[in-house]
This record gives structure tokens, C-alpha cells and sequence, in this order.
């Protein structure tokens, strides 16, 4: 496994659109899950009444795991195709799922849209409010350029090439508003619960002539690693362990982190050395762009290091917005119940770091096609619209202008349990 090139992948979907009962018959095809896990799997589901779900358990049994052990390695699967191997980020179907894609491991490289092709379910997904249109937002913003996108439960829409159609229609429509580039992406019809075209060729799609859900996952590209920009490595959790002392662990996003490496923790300014880095319970020498990792330094208490901090190089480090500063960002609005006004304090999620901003100006309001201004200060900005505000933390705040580091200049705005709106960084003050 080691070595073939590592993508880390994000599964995403509108609620009950069968992401975990896919995943996980996926998982079992591919070897990633046992024989044996697998009919354990089914033994527990048998217990419950559940029969159907024994795939989703895969991922469902996640929620022990992670209450009772921690593992240093954020990723909770791994499988592998011909000619790479994957990370499956984040279980599928959780409540916070939209919480924690936005967070965290939630920079993946690439994403699987899974879509129910289902009469009602596809257009529920589609609907103004639908998680399927929030998830593709939110995926563009978080820097996902490649999607697959697999049209579901084909035994419940019974193979039907008609209705194939009519969903990859309504789905490229969306995607292409939000900027997705339509002709590259793979819509690949699929049955989850039956495990159909997942890793063969399906008898009942015989119309169907393109790639099957791995062969169209494998054909994934590699994003270039930025290991040439400074070192930022935001900061996912800290565990004290016992014989180790306290082990920060995150991913690195730009530049490399090397044993005996002098750090400095934003935005705190914890100064220290790297004694070790681990990666898959295994002891690297360094760390690069896309490497989930934990590490320990000396002298680190856990109260030098939150999650949401930026680990950097002393002599760059990461950009620090005080609640006396500000930032600039431009946004788009996917849902408000009214409109968004001067004065609004939402939360902001950007990498891992979730903190309340209040939006103190809203400079400009533009066309979302083109981008050009439309008006001037305007008062409010209402859902579908996009504009230039000026928003300022309530704490210190870990962030960089978009077109220097983009993987710590994106960000999300949420309230009410929905994302209200996404944006990029475009310029800062740090009010220090």
C-alpha cells in the first residue's frame, strides 16, 4: 500500500441517498473489510431487524471505535484500486457530517456525490434545501476539484436508462452553477444494497457502457503537493498518551514537517521541537501535504495546543486575525431564512478552527456569473446572492488570503444546523 499514491476521498449525498450501505458494500468487494467483519456485520444487523444495513455498519461501527480508542491516524478506511489507495474521510451519515467535512481531514482531494436516483429522493437532494445542492456547495468551496457522481439504488428505479438520464441531467445542472466542469466528471448508475456496479460490470445495466464506481474512483488525478510554500499544519485534536506526553495530531497542508523541526503553534505562539512524527502507528522521519499525522513536542501541554491552531515554522508564521482585525472575503449566500445584515455573528468553520465572526461591513454585491459589481454597500444579501463583506472574528483566528495558501483561505459561515454561506479570503488585517 505504501507504495502506491495516497488520495484522501470525501463521500457526500443527501441524508438516506445510501452513502454508508454503498461504502460499505464497496469496502467488502474490495477486500478493505474481512469476510469475516462482514458476516459479523450481518449476524449484528440480523439482531436488530436490520438485515439491509449490515453494509452501513461498516461505517456505523465508527461511533464506538471513536469514543473508546484513539487512533493517531485520522483516516477511519482505507481501500485500494489498481493504481492507488485511499483514505475514506469522515463516516457517511452522520448527524455532523456537514460539521465535520467542513473541518479538519474534510480537505479531501477528491469526492464521490452519491445521488438516489430514487422517484422524489433525487429531487428532494436538488430542492433548495436538499443536502445533495448544500454538499456540492460546500465541496467546491473546501477545494475539491474531482467528483464522481453515482446515481443509486438503480434495483429501486429498476435499471430504467430514461430516469439514468433525467437524473444526470438535473445533477450536471447544478454542478455546472456552482463551477463544477460537468464533462469530467463520471455519473456512474449504481446499487449499493445489492452491490451492483460497484467493482464489476452489472447484467441489468447493459445500456450502460462507462466505467464502474472503482474504475471511475481510480481514474482520479493527483493533486501537485505544496511543498514548496510554508509550513501550515492545522491542528484536528491533542491527546495526552500515556509515555509520550501530549500528541497533537492534523494534516499537513503546505511545506514539510521534519523530525527536529522548530515549531511555533498559532495562535498561542507555543514554541517547541518535533521529537517524533507518526503516521498509520508507524514513525516517519517527515511529513508532507496530505499526510494525516500526530506527533509529539517537547514540553507541550495540553493547554498550549486547541484545535483550530496552525502549526508553522518559527520564521513564517501562519497569519493571525485578532477580534480587532478583519478579514475580506468574497461570499456566496446558499440559504438564509431572511437576509444577511451588518452586525450578523455566525459561526465560521474554515480548516479545523469553528469560531463565531461578525460580518462588520458588506462592501459590495456581484453578479455570480461574471462577478462584476452589481452595488454598493448594500444593505443586505439575500440566498444566491454574492458579494465582498468584511468579517471579524470574536477570537484569534488562524487564516491566509486565498491566492497565497488556498487550503487555509476558504471558509464556511453556519447557524441554525445549516451552511448559510461559503467564501474564499481576499485580503486581511490582523488587528495586532
Amino acid at each position: 500500500m505504501a507504495d502506491k499514491p495516497h488520495l484522501n476521498l470525501v463521500i457526500i449525498g443527501h441524508i438516506d441517498h445510501g452513502k454508508s450501505t454503498m461504502m460499505g458494500a464497496l469496502l467488502i468487494k474490495t477486500g478493505a473489510v474481512t469476510d469475516r467483519e462482514a458476516r459479523e456485520l450481518e449476524k449484528i444487523a440480523k439482531e436488530f431487524d436490520r438485515d439491509s444495513w449490515s453494509y452501513a455498519y461498516v461505517f456505523d461501527r465508527l461511533k464506538e471505535e471513536r469514543q473508546r480508542g484513539i487512533t493517531i491516524d485520522l483516516a477511519f478506511r482505507k481501500f485500494e484500486t489498481d493504481s492507488k489507495y485511499f483514505t475514506i474521510i469522515d463516516a457517511p451519515g452522520h448527524r455532523d457530517f456537514v460539521k465535520n467535512m467542513i473541518t479538519g481531514a474534510s480537505q479531501a482531494d477528491a469526492a464521490v456525490l452519491v445521488v438516489s436516483g430514487k422517484k422524489g429522493e433525487m429531487e428532494v437532494g436538488l430542492a433548495a434545501n436538499g443536502q445533495t445542492r448544500e454538499h456540492a456547495y460546500l465541496a467546491q468551496t473546501l477545494g475539491v476539484k474531482q467528483l464522481v457522481v453515482a446515481i443509486n439504488k438503480a434495483d429501486v428505479w429498476e435499471y430504467d436508462q430514461d430516469r439514468f438520464n433525467e437524473c444526470v441531467e438535473n445533477v450536471s445542472a447544478l454542478l455546472k452553477t456552482i463551477g463544477f466542469r460537468v464533462g469530467d466528471i463520471a455519473f456512474v448508475p449504481t446499487s449499493g444494497l445489492k452491490g451492483e456496479n460497484l467493482t464489476e460490470p452489472c447484467d441489468s445495466l447493459k445500456w450502460y457502457d462507462g466505467p464502474t464506481l472503482i474504475e471511475a474512483i481510480d481514474q482520479f488525478k493527483l493533486p501537485e503537493k505544496p511543498l514548496d510554500k510554508p509550513l501550515r499544519l492545522p491542528i484536528q485534536d491533542a491527546y495526552r498518551i500515556k509515555g509520550t506526553g501530549v500528541v497533537p495530531v492534523g494534516r499537513v497542508e503546505t511545506g514539510v514537517l521534519k523530525k527536529g523541526d522548530k515549531i511555533k503553534i498559532m495562535p498561542g505562539g507555543f514554541e517547541g521541537e518535533i521529537r517524533s512524527i507518526e503516521m498509520h502507528h508507524e514513525e516517519i522521519p517527515k511529513a508532507e501535504p496530505g499526510d494525516n499525522v500526530g506527533f509529539s513536542i517537547r514540553g507541550l501541554n495540553l493547554d498550549d495546543v486547541h484545535r483550530g491552531d496552525v502549526l508553522s515554522h518559527p520564521d513564517n508564521p501562519c497569519t493571525v486575525i485578532t477580534p480587532n482585525g478583519n478579514w475580506t472575503g468574497q461570499v456566496i449566500v446558499i440559504w438564509h431564512p431572511t437576509a444577511v445584515a451588518q452586525g450578523y455573528t455566525p459561526v465560521v468553520h474554515t480548516h479545523t478552527a469553528q469560531i463565531a465572526a461578525r460580518f462588520t461591513a458588506l462592501k459590495k454585491k456581484l453578479d455570480q456569473k461574471t462577478g462584476a459589481v452589481i452595488e454598493d454597500s448594500p444593505k443586505f444579501i439575500k440566498k444566491n446572492e454574492a458579494a465582498i463583506v468584511q468579517l471579524s472574528p470574536i477570537k484569534k483566528l488562524c487564516l491566509e488570503k486565498y491566492e497565497e495558501i488556498p487550503e487555509l483561505g476558504r471558509f464556511a459561515i453556519r447557524d441554525m444546523g445549516r451552511t448559510v454561506a461559503v467564501g474564499i479570503v481576499k485580503d486581511l488585517e490582523t488587528g495586532a
